[in-house]
């Protein structure tokens, strides 16, 4: 038995579905692509598909061997990349997953910028605020923004994150500019879903009552709906400058408290953690590696 083949024969089959159109995509037979499947079996000694006439389901050893093997498979070609022609150049679809407020307001040049270096290179961008799952939902990068924790992933850090509290200039005359963290407590909180600046921090008593002492206080689980609504003076935002950057420039937001401003978070690039990366991955990390810089042009106000 060629393990590779039976390995690529088994991918193919969860991947498509069926034989039939696991056989069309390896340009083979059904009864060749049975016959490695079921070698495949024999061989590990575990089933890993129960087969039925309508439809295929994996066991719980299938699902966890397709992983793995869905791994092995794509590091062999890498590898096999690395040593050709194909290797010199970056190409392939680029799965991308980014946050929805970072990546309407900043990802777009970036990724032409990208584009314009490695034209081989096609972009596949999902956003998305959720952390995804990036070996399971097939992508090849995720842009995250948080402390990250430690898991088998590499994080490789872009760029510094700013939150800043904010309110309209008309909000803060008609309402009065806060001094000192105790002053919040009556002033409409503006607050996003999954905000968390740590424990112990002097404005997390005020975050976690999320504005209950005053009416008209707003959630959302989108900042720039917040931003807006505090440009328009419907209360003080705790966001972050990327998205808030521009209106206070412009006037429209006034930075309080600035002096209990939250420990900045950052900007991550997350990625499988492979010895072979593949050629749109790397050219993407190398690319992107030091793009915003440590002074970023949304923290120019």
């Amino acid at each position: 038995m060629d393990r590779i083949e039976a390995m690529r024969a088994f991918v193919a089959v969860v991947n498509e579905g069926s034989f039939t159109r696991a056989a069309d995509r390896l340009e083979t037979s059904p009864q060749l692509v049975s016959k490695y499947v079921s070698q495949l079996e024999t061989h590990l000694g575990v089933r890993l598909l129960n087969r039925t006439t309508r439809r295929l389901n994996l066991t719980e050893a299938g699902t966890q061997y397709h992983q793995r093997a869905r791994q092995v498979l794509t590091d062999i070609d890498d590898m096999e990349h690395q040593l050709g022609d194909l290797q010199t150049q970056a190409q392939g679809l680029l799965r991308i997953s980014a946050p929805v407020s970072f990546a309407i307001r900043h990802l777009a040049p970036l990724l032409s910028e990208f584009q314009k270096a490695h034209p081989a290179v096609g972009i596949d961008l999902q956003l998305n605020d959720r952390k995804v799952d990036i070996v399971e939902e097939g992508f090849d990068i995720a842009l995250r923004i948080g402390h990250l924790k430690s898991s088998s992933l590499i994080a490789k850090r872009l760029a510094p994150v700013r939150l800043v509290l904010c309110a309209s200039p008309d909000y803060l005359k008609q309402h009065g500019t806060p001094r000192r963290p105790e002053e919040l407590g009556h002033h409409r909180y503006l607050q996003y879903s999954y905000m968390d600046i740590g424990p112990g921090h002097p404005l997390q008593k005020w975050l976690q009552a999320g504005g209950q002492e005053s009416e008209g206080s707003m959630v959302s689980n989108n900042g720039d709906v917040l931003v807006e609504a505090a440009i328009a003076g419907a209360g003080i935002a705790l966001q972050p400058t990327f998205i808030a950057g521009n209106a206070i420039r412009e006037g429209k937001l006034k930075v309080i408290l600035p002096e209990y401003e939250p420990q900045p978070m950052a900007l991550y690039a997350v990625y499988a953690h492979r010895q072979l990366l593949a050629s749109k991955v790397r050219g993407f990390i190398d690319f992107v590696d030091g793009f915003f810089g440590e002074a970023p042009y949304w923290d120019q106000f």
